[in-house]
């Protein structure tokens, strides 16, 4: 009987190899990881939609592709366009506007400000305060802000052009992904089955399922947040209720939340002399802050079949720890686990344990042999 020759040394060497191999792979394409993981979660959130679009183009899968770029272009790298050119364009004014702070004089508060429902006395006694104030004391208050904001702005401008790049190669990931969607997800599925078996090509499935179902909850939301706060901006006779529509539904998919824009609208409806509008808008901007609390968790649990605390763990907990695109990646990592672990679990149990047939209710008659 032959001896079995040891191969510690050789198993080492491979071990380092590959480890040195994969170091080498994930240290090269380090900096198409951020704009790959937006672009994977937003072709596998959108899949249905481009099947469902290349069904009206005939099966044409290239002018799909040129829709959804195009799709893409005027939704994400625009939008920043017009951003950046506009804080380039009015960085004039607002320079001129910090200049002026020394000199900045606060008018005295109006009467409705007193009758203010939270807080109103307290409100008009600070405003008081400020306006008998010597003309350079609110600059010497808000004056450490403003550099803050300014030092910071200073430090990001220089951004912007990457930001573009990041948005540009998200882009081309993306129209990659789109073109041959069906052989990525087919590697995908090979690795994880390989991996671990049907658990593994189960959480595929399931992971597609909670990306779809936190882009549809995140995605609506927003949709229906921004549409009944512009309804309530077009009601209140705010000015420019399409443009703020529009910031509202911005701020929503980045999980900002409509407060940045009605909470000012209340102010300025108080501010004008319409106490009436005010108050009507501002019950409006309650029920519009706490619709997301509600539509999101219910469009989410309806999209995938995992427990609304996992769901909830997972898109807060995510959002916490990697930023917005961690709505998705929370929600991913935690029903992985939870379907591996699950499966881990139950696998010495049989069938008829690991899922009990219900008894049956009294008076009903027994099953047929």
């Amino acid at each position: 009987m032959a001896t079995p020759v040891n191969n510690l040394p050789r198993t080492l060497m491979a071990i380092i190899a590959i480890s040195g191999l994969l170091f080498g792979t994930l240290w090269v394409v380090r900096p198409f990881l951020g704009p790959g993981i937006w672009a994977v979660t937003i072709v596998v959130a959108t899949w249905p939609l481009f099947r469902r679009l290349q069904g009206w183009l005939g099966g044409r899968r290239g002018l799909a592709v040129a829709v959804m770029a195009l799709v893409l272009l005027a939704i994400i790298v625009v939008p920043v366009w017009l951003a950046v050119d506009t804080v380039i364009e009015q960085s004039d004014r607002l320079v001129a506007l910090v200049r002026s702070l020394p000199t900045l004089k606060v008018p005295p508060p109006p009467a409705w400000v007193q009758s203010l429902p939270l807080g109103g006395p307290r409100i008009a006694r600070s405003w008081t305060e400020l306006s008998q104030a010597a003309p350079g004391a609110l600059s010497a208050r808000i004056e450490p802000y403003v550099g803050s904001v300014l030092r910071w702005f200073g430090n990001k401008a220089g951004s912007f052009g990457q930001l573009l790049l990041h948005f540009l190669a998200m882009i081309i990931i993306a129209i990659v992904l789109f073109a041959r969607g069906e052989v990525a997800a087919r590697g995908v599925l090979l690795f994880f089955r390989r991996l671990a078996g049907q658990q593994g090509e189960a959480s595929v499935v399931l992971a597609g399922q909670a990306i779809r179902a936190v882009a549809m909850g995140v995605i609506v939301t927003a949709l229906v947040q921004s549409a009944v706060s512009g309804l309530g901006m077009v009601i209140a006779g705010i000015p420019r209720a399409g443009l703020l529509t529009a910031v509202v539904f911005l701020l929503c998919i980045a999980q900002l939340g409509p407060f940045l824009v009605m909470v000012p609208g209340v102010v300025w409806l108080y501010w004008s002399g319409s106490p009436g509008r005010g108050t009507f808008f501002l019950v409006w901007t309650l029920v519009v802050l706490t619709m997301d609390n509600v539509l999101r968790p219910w469009l989410i649990t309806r999209g995938a079949n995992l427990p609304i605390l996992l769901i909830f763990a997972g898109v807060i907990g995510g959002l916490l720890s990697f930023g917005v695109i961690g709505l998705f990646i929370g929600p991913v990592i935690l029903a992985v686990s939870y379907t591996l672990l699950e499966a881990w679990v139950r696998e010495d149990e049989p069938a008829a344990s690991a899922h009990p047939s219900p008894a049956p209710a009294a008076g009903a008659p027994p099953p047929a042999a």
